[in-house]
């Protein structure tokens, strides 16, 4: 991964689509952006998911991240809302890689877990931590906006693996191949 990049994370809803943007740069993380995407005044699903390809287009425009992180989704109980829930997620994937943006998957609790060291931390325990974090003094409206600051924090603490490339980098394999250089030859 690179040392001076930009990246995305997004907390998808189909209610409220929430979004953060960091810069990594010598190291240090910084603020870019954050905020929500609204989409409850709108009545049906399919101008939702046009609303998000709309929004996230132009905040990739306007940032050019190098990479997305986002939340994967989570199991419920109504099939329905996770299957809206799962299309907001792929309008979102679609995006990114419509403009050839990498992305990485991260489970709730994984996110939850590397910003404040609980995986059931509650919404408001990762706000606080992320303002600590990334020193910004007005808490938002709704949440759903540091969420998505979390989904980036998370990608960066995490050093780009998640869901998505875990199987590419964990096991015996790949740790003996990140450390050829250590192993000695009879």
């Amino acid at each position: 991964m690179a040392e001076d990049r930009i990246i995305l994370g997004i907390d998808p809803g189909t209610t409220v689509l929430g979004y953060g943007l960091i810069q990594v740069k010598d190291g240090k993380l910084s603020l870019v952006n954050f905020g929500v995407v609204q989409l409850h005044k709108l009545n049906n699903h399919p101008d939702k998911l046009k609303r998000i390809l709309e929004r996230l287009n132009g905040l990739m425009e306007e940032f050019k991240p190098d990479e997305m992180a986002i939340e994967a989704p989570f199991f419920g109980k109504n099939v329905q809302s996770m299957l809206k829930l799962g299309r907001a997620q792929g309008v979102a994937i679609a995006a990114c890689l419509n403009r050839n943006i990498p992305f990485e998957e991260y489970s709730p609790r994984r996110i939850k877990q590397s910003i404040t060291g609980n995986g059931n931390a509650s919404k408001e325990q990762v706000a606080a931590m992320l303002q600590k974090v990334l020193n910004f003094n007005e808490m938002p409206k709704y949440l759903d906006a540091t969420d998505g600051l979390a989904v980036a924090v998370c990608h960066y603490f995490s050093k780009g693996v998640g869901e998505h490339n875990k199987s590419k980098s964990s096991g015996w394999k790949s740790f003996i191949k990140d450390q050829s250089h250590r192993i000695k030859k009879p």
